[in-house]
């Protein structure tokens, strides 16, 4: 692992958010602004993916390469699920299991800007996984709870709609759209928006993310041993097992190495929205914690640079 990753100002950001809340420092960002910026760091990735997906049709790898990365997921939230059944209760492993079946925008938005960095190429396709990716794990963990509970309805087609309509996965998809039929001429207007300020805003956002983490840390002591200690492993055997996947798929180095990503990600924001609503006795400070204090950091800090070098070396 190489030392140069932890002098990346974007993974320093994050230190120093980290390091604001233990110092019990008075920054802030106002919560609009943070939201502005979370908005922006995807619509700028989604203009992206759209327009690669333009420039690069769809084939029958890239559709073994979507769906095995689905299946992989549901398999995640599937063993997740039924390994915290035995050590809680169903509303809570159902959280867990959405949590770590579904995906980390952040750390995917973070792994790209690595890409980037060391100029490997990725397919568009693979922000277009980014969104797809957000629901079935989420729907995945409520039928797990209904299906426990016969006398409540899955109002699957309303939870579908609150998904797909939630700002993140909205903001996500439309510019995915966007970018893979606008003209590409014309879009050459707005790179300076979308993509030259992108590290910058996300310098940003990864100290308060940073600030969020050191905040969820106080509340790990409560969950117990056994589960800190999956959340520090888990992602790192999820990642490798979908870039292992993506191996014998035929993937490139790059598009394994989001698989990798989408795989030992953990989501902090779209399962939490939606569980609020539709689980509301799935406690957040069990699952949140976890995502957010142990998972996100472990893949920011150890786990982008790591995968990238299992790939490098599976692909020599």
């Amino acid at each position: 692992m190489n030392i140069e990753q932890f002098l990346n100002p974007i993974i320093l950001f994050f230190f120093l958010g980290v390091l604001a809340h233990f110092v019990k420092s008075d920054f802030q960002l106002p919560q609009s602004i943070t939201k502005f910026i979370s908005y922006y760091l995807l619509m700028s990735i989604g203009l992206k993916g759209g327009y690669e997906l333009h420039e690069n049709p769809i084939t029958i790898q890239v559709l073994l390469i979507l769906i095995s990365s689905l299946a992989g997921s549901l398999l995640i939230g599937w063993y997740v699920f039924h390994f915290f059944r035995k050590r809680t209760d169903i509303e809570n492993a159902a959280g867990i299991a959405s949590t770590y079946g579904s995906v980390s925008a952040v750390t995917f938005i973070t792994a790209v800007s690595f890409l980037e960095q060391h100029e490997i190429s990725y397919g568009g396709y693979m922000v277009a996984a980014l969104a797809l990716l957000e629901l079935p794990a989420i729907i995945q963990g409520i039928f797990f709870v209904r299906k426990n509970q016969p006398d409540q309805q899955l109002g699957l087609s309303a939870l579908i709609v609150d998904t797909l309509t939630h700002g993140s996965v909205f903001i996500l998809l439309g510019s995915v759209l966007i970018g893979a039929i606008s003209d590409h001429d014309l879009m050459e207007d707005i790179k300076p928006f979308t993509h030259s300020i992108f590290k910058g805003m996300l310098c940003f956002f990864l100290m308060d993310l940073g600030i969020v983490a050191g905040h969820r840390m106080s509340f790990l002591p409560r969950l117990g041993k056994r589960v800190i200690v999956f959340g520090l492993i888990a992602p790192l055997v999820h990642a490798i097992a979908f870039i292992l996947v993506g191996r014998l798929v035929g993937a490139s180095p790059g598009d394994a190495y989001l698989m990798g990503i989408l795989g030992g990600g953990a989501s902090y924001i779209a399962v939490p929205a939606a569980f609020r609503t539709a689980v509301p006795e799935a406690d957040p400070g069990i699952y949140v914690p976890l995502a957010l204090g142990i998972t996100f950091p472990v893949n920011i800090l150890f786990g982008i640079p790591l995968y990238y070098q299992i790939v490098q070396w599976l692909w020599q």
